[in-house]
């Protein structure tokens, strides 16, 4: 599923090297101290930063190379929630309809109901935890094959 030959990457005075391989179906965390380069190499793998060296596969694709519909594969909860404060539920349902082509508005309101997320409610009225139900429900919501 992820591949990491040799890739390095220099920030300053930190330098990261990683190799590493995860199959698919394996449940795998990166777990280190501040600064060990953990939001790093998910920024690497999501193509939102360039590698220094080597090589990076994901679902046998380098990302750089990988089309937006390889990218819709990828199901994503980041430390934040990423959604604008203003928008609601069912603008946030909106939106992701028209982001993701395998959006399944269904399921995205039925983790909206299991985790008691308010259709009324604007993001910036969540909790940090309702906040982050939220983006594991728009996460797992476009069947991605990778999270």
């Amino acid at each position: 599923m992820i591949t990491m030959k040799n890739v390095r990457k220099t920030y300053g005075t930190f330098q990261m090297d990683l190799s590493m391989e995860i199959p698919s179906g394996q449940i795998t965390g990166l777990v280190g101290k501040n600064g060990a380069g953990k939001s790093t190499t998910i920024k690497l793998i999501l193509d939102l930063i360039r590698k220094d060296s080597g090589e990076i596969f994901v679902m046998g694709n380098e990302p750089v190379k990988s089309s937006k519909r390889g990218k819709e594969d990828i199901g994503v909860v980041m430390d934040e929630c990423c959604f604008p404060e203003n928008l609601t539920l069912k603008d946030i349902n909106k939106i992701m309809s028209y982001t993701y082509l395998n959006w399944s508005e269904e399921t995205f309101l039925k983790f909206a109901g299991q985790f008691s997320l308010s259709e009324k409610k604007q993001v910036k009225d969540y909790s940090r935890g309702m906040k982050m139900k939220l983006s594991i429900a728009a996460a797992l919501s476009h069947t991605p094959k990778l999270l």
